[in-house]
């Protein structure tokens, strides 16, 4: 399928084609032809998949057939965005597609300034993208009316419930019109984001693309058995690999991430840090740093890194693995963007070798241990001689994964 194959028109075509893109991905071409003919959708996808453009083409197709009366321009779409970073990328990718028409948009965020936000909003926007923090303060204070929304789409839903805004979130649904198009997108649905959909969504359309236990298939994984003592020196050995270009680390606390960057710049190693407790200026220039290729490593924790959209980041590791095993999975798809592959390393202690049991129950493969390196500690049993996968396994006799052990996975072809 091609992007011409979606009856868009020919401004979004030629914004698409100066992108480089000609094929739409999965999650576009399911979301946007009932977007388009104005149906409520649920998609469950995770970032990286291509989901912005898959509500971003229709919303500015739809808005443009449709002109709004009058000469001020009242807010006509609403983005709600978890996070600062992704309500910045969305904004962006609005900009982008939306280039060739006369549509206007804005995005709004707690942790700056909010002075020229509102003079955004006073001259009028079509699509606003929102965190629902500032949103709900510029709302109070009068700021923003949403009485005139046509279409509202929340982004990342499962990632609002982990933040505890859904609260928020349904303080805004609040203030909608009842008469509009709703879409949601969520990487898991769990109970919570289920009654959600339930309660504002009518007659929803469903589509879903990349699985959680598969979209782990296109990313070589492998994992080192390290004393916690000795992570920071195999960080060390590990980036040492000059194949290693550009890699996104994370760690459990943001404590953790700012010490482990300052000590990797100590090493001459460029980083820098991203969480929550940065103000947006140093995340953005940070990010900023990481997009351009001045720092070679990111260090970030699951929240700050959530929705990041970085091309070519070759590696992922995880310097902390995760307690939650669908972490590991969205961390790790940051290195395999839209259907690319990456190459993923986990660095393990004793105590985190639970983790690692759970995260291979749930993607349903043994992570390939890289025993060559100089901090190397006996690995555990082998999963087949401990706890068998339910359902069966892909690891096991003829389906082995095998590969490299020398501690240097090559690096996928992207």
């Amino acid at each position: 399928m091609q992007f011409n194959d979606l009856q868009l028109i020919d401004p979004l075509l030629r914004a698409v084609r100066a992108e480089g893109y000609t094929e739409p991905t999965p999650i576009q071409a399911q979301a946007i032809p009932p977007v388009l003919a104005g149906k409520d959708l649920v998609g469950c996808a995770q970032t990286g998949t291509g989901k912005t453009a898959a509500f971003a083409l229709p919303i500015l197709q739809q808005l443009n057939e449709t002109p709004a009366n009058g000469k001020h321009r009242d807010i006509r779409a609403l983005v709600l965005s978890p996070t600062r970073e992704l309500a910045a990328q969305i904004g962006d990718s609005f900009d982008v597609y939306g280039r060739h028409l006369k549509l206007y948009s804005t995005v709004i965020f707690g942790g700056v300034g909010q002075q020229k936000q509102v003079q955004a909003l006073r001259r009028g926007v079509d699509i606003l993208v929102a965190t629902p923090g500032r949103l709900l303060d510029l709302m109070n204070q009068g700021a923003v009316r949403l009485n005139t929304v046509e279409i509202f789409v929340l982004d990342e839903a499962d990632r609002m419930l982990d933040m505890g805004f859904i609260h928020d979130v349904r303080r805004v649904i609040g203030k909608l019109p009842k008469q509009r198009q709703t879409l949601l997108f969520s990487a898991t649905m769990p109970p919570a984001i289920q009654s959600l959909a339930d309660d504002m969504l009518i007659d929803p359309v469903h589509v879903a693309v990349t699985p959680q236990a598969t979209t782990v298939e296109s990313i070589r994984q492998g994992v080192y058995f390290v004393d916690r003592k000795n992570k920071r020196a195999l960080l060390e050995h590990v980036l040492n690999d000059r194949d290693i270009r550009r890699v996104l680390v994370f760690t459990r606390t943001k404590h953790g991430a700012n010490k482990l960057a300052q000590q990797l710049d100590r090493a001459k190693i460029p980083s820098d840090a991203i969480h929550g407790n940065k103000s947006q200026t140093a995340r953005e220039k940070a990010l900023a740093a990481f997009k351009a290729g001045k720092i070679r490593v990111l260090v970030a924790t699951d929240i700050a890194a959530r929705g990041l959209d970085v091309d070519d980041v070759t590696h992922v590791i995880n310097y902390d693995l995760p307690n939650e095993p669908e972490s590991y999975v969205h961390r790790i798809g940051r290195t395999a963007r839209a259907g690319a592959s990456g190459v993923a390393y986990s660095f393990c202690d004793i105590e985190e070798r639970k983790y690692l049991r759970d995260i291979e129950k749930l993607i349903r493969l043994e992570v390939e241990p890289l025993t060559e390196h100089p901090y190397a500690v006996t690995p555990p049993l082998p999963m087949s001689a401990t706890t068998p996968f339910s359902g069966g396994r892909r690891s096991g006799g003829r389906n082995r994964r095998r590969g490299r052990s020398s501690g240097n996975l090559r690096p996928a072809s992207r």
